[in-house]
């Protein structure tokens, strides 16, 4: 794709890693209050007294018996999440898994991704809310519907890990479906190509 200063103009919108965790705690109580009153719409039963206390212990005694399985979930989570936004990327990139780069902010101790081909905003886009759709929303909604309250949490905990991912999505809200993006590669963010009148 050309993208010539003639033929495209270009803006950057981006943050550090620390501004945009910050930001991102904007989204993170909604996505909270939004599943915690879900899951208790559809089972109240389990937070009647009794019920939760039985929920609570038997969780409980789950995570104290297991804390490194814990510990290996977030950590192989974080790593999950990374990949798949470079695998969703690579179906759009004409040199495939060739333009993804991995790393690891290590300041932030933060693993990322990041594309080096310009691509389209909806393909961009895409690959921004792969990992909050597939380890978020879905393990939640499956939660939710079978009333398995540790697949609910695991859902639940992956939403609010793809705040910074919706940061990102909503800073791009404004752009038309014609801009192309070139993701940022020192910052959390990206440019915009725009198409000049």
């Amino acid at each position: 794709m050309q993208t010539e200063g003639e033929k495209y103009r270009k803006t950057e919108l981006s943050m550090t890693a620390a501004e945009a965790n910050v930001q991102a705690l904007v989204f993170m109580g909604p996505i909270l209050v939004i599943y915690v009153a879900a899951y208790w719409l559809v089972w109240p039963e389990q937070f009647a007294s009794q019920n939760l206390r039985l929920l609570v212990q038997t969780h409980r005694d789950l995570l104290l018996i297991s804390p490194m399985i814990m510990l290996l979930v977030f950590v192989l989570g974080a790593v999950v999440h990374e990949l798949l936004h470079g695998l969703t990327w690579a179906i759009f990139c004409r040199n495939g898994l060739k333009s993804i780069k991995y790393g690891v902010y290590w300041k932030m101790l933060t693993p990322y991704c990041h594309c080096k081909e310009v691509l389209p905003l909806k393909h961009y886009a895409i690959g921004g809310m792969m990992p909050g759709l597939v380890m978020g929303l879905l393990p939640a909604l499956a939660g939710i519907a079978m009333g398995h309250f540790l697949l609910f949490l695991f859902g639940l905990f992956f939403s609010i890990a793809a705040a910074g991912d919706l940061l990102i999505l909503w800073m791009l809200r404004h752009q038309h479906s014609s801009d192309l993006i070139q993701d940022h590669p020192d910052k959390i963010g990206c440019y915009v190509l725009s198409t000049k009148a």
